[in-house]
Order: structure tokens, then sequence, then C-alpha cells
């Protein structure tokens, strides 16, 4: 039997996911909001589907797994605003079900560490979103829910070496501050992983073993560049968007043992320095 991936929101870690999963001769519905990403998606061996707007009905129906990285708006997750009743009534028919959230539902720590069994205390209308969202995908009776909580992803094409080569970056330094971040090659790794392992109702946190303060990411990429380490900012005096600051309002050191024990992950980029030189080999041998 022919397994169907419908994956809501088709972007940057769906995409990374889909490259492991069509090789195994894997059907793959992808939705985008963007006609123009639509060719894209086909030359990647991807079904498109513009949503909202096209009948998911027979999409659904093909469906034996759904992954869902669409965020939630205003008001609330868009895929159930529209389809909870159709997904509900075909529960039995999934055989796994993923929703991509963040790590952000943890909220502030003062750099402490986290795990899945933390309580969800969001600092950020995003965070309180997603947790209203996790809530709402979980409250459907009988789905084969896999929660996994991101932390900030970087990978092909979202490195920092654009911005430190062209001067547009700084290393802002608060005092404390860490962040924990993951290769998209191993958010894909791990949700490959738990498709072949089906835990109904797991939650998994997906990040490397190295949280970090983030001046110190920039000055590495610097160094391995060969350029000059960005100058340092404050970030009392920081000039910043209220969105990128915002993201400054939480610092925690986030576990990631759940997908080692359960899911039996190896990272490939078990900490930023090893993504960032694989990143640099990637762009120098393209």
């Amino acid at each position: 039997m022919t397994q169907t991936l419908l994956s809501f929101g088709h972007g940057y870690s769906a995409r990374a996911l889909s490259r492991l999963l069509l090789p195994q001769d894997w059907r793959i519905i992808g939705t985008t909001r963007s006609d123009d990403k639509a060719p894209r998606l086909m030359n990647e061996g991807v079904e498109p589907r513009i949503w909202p707007g096209a009948d998911m009905v027979p999409a659904l129906n093909a469906a034996t797994h759904v992954l869902i990285s669409v965020a939630p708006g205003d008001d609330g997750d868009p895929v159930l605003a529209e389809l909870h009743d159709e997904i509900a009534k075909r529960t039995g028919q999934f055989k796994w079900v993923g929703y991509l959230s963040t790590t952000g539902v943890y909220g502030d720590h003062g750099g402490d560490w986290v795990d899945e069994n933390t309580a969800l205390t969001p600092a950020t209308t995003r965070g309180a979103a997603r947790v209203k969202a996790e809530a709402a995908w979980a409250a459907i009776p009988d789905l084969p829910l896999h929660i996994f909580r991101l932390a900030g992803i970087y990978g092909p094409g979202r490195g920092p070496f654009s911005k430190v080569r062209n001067g547009t970056v700084r290393r802002i330094i608060k005092e404390g501050q860490v962040f924990s971040r993951t290769h998209v090659a191993d958010i894909a790794r791990v949700l490959a992983a738990s498709i072949a392992k089906p835990n109904r109702g797991a939650v998994y946190n997906v990040c490397d073993d190295d949280p970090a303060p983030p001046q110190d990411v920039i000055a590495y990429a610097a160094e391995l560049l060969g350029l000059l380490v960005p100058e340092a900012v404050d970030f009392a005096q920081a000039d910043m968007s209220p969105m990128a600051r915002s993201f400054y309002a939480e610092s925690k050191k986030v576990r990631n043992d759940r997908i080692k024990d359960e899911l039996g992950i190896e990272l490939l980029y078990p900490n930023y320095r090893a993504g960032l030189k694989a990143l640099l080999a990637q762009e120098i041998g393209a």
C-alpha cells in the first residue's frame, strides 16, 4: 500500500522530510499559499495544492500520514478552523499525525534547562498561540498525534553567513541569554524516525546538544569565513524591531534526551559548530 503524506504548509522543514521519504516511494501532497511555489514543489516530486482555496477532502481521503507546519493565526490554527470535522472523522485512517510546534511554548526560564514535562508558560503571543494550537489538536479524540517542539531552525539558505559577509549582522549581548537551535536535516530525521515508530500522544523537543549565546554563533561564523567578528551591541541599547526584540524575552536550555532514547536519533549536527562547518562546506562545494 502506498503511504501518502499530506503536508499542510509544505515549507522548509517539510521539504527536508520529503527528501527522505520520496526515495522510499512515498506519495507527498503539499499545500502552499502561493501559485509561484507550486512549480518548485512539483519539481521536487511533491503534488502541490494551493490552500486555502483547494478542496482538501480528496487529499485527506488519500492521506495515511499528516504533517502540520502551519503557524496559528489570530483565530487559532487555520487547518483546524477549516478542516477540523473532516480530520476528526478520519482518525482511524491516519497512521501518524505530526504537529510542528516551538520550544517557545516553555517561555522564559532564566537560562535553566527545560524538557517535555516542563510547564507551558509562554512569554510571547506567538508562544501562547502555539500552546492553544497544540491543545486544539490534542483535543481531537483518537488522533495519532505527535508534537514536535522545534528550537531555532537553521540549514542551507538559513545560516548566518550571508549577513556576516554583507555586514548587516550584529552580536547582540544580553547577559545570560542562551538559545537552543537545530539543523533542518536533524528535524527531518526526527520526523522520519517518529513515522517509522509511532507513539500516539508523544511530545518531542527537537534541538541540538549545545544551547549557546547567539553572539557566540555569529562570532564563530565570522571566524569560519576569515572575517572580522561583528561589533558587540548591548541589548538594552540595540536598535531592534519589536519582533526581533521579542526573541530575547526567553532564555532557556532545551533537553533533547527523548529523541535519542525513544527514537534512536544520533544527531548529524550536535552543536552549531558542526552545523556551520557543514553549511560552509556545502556552499563552497556548490
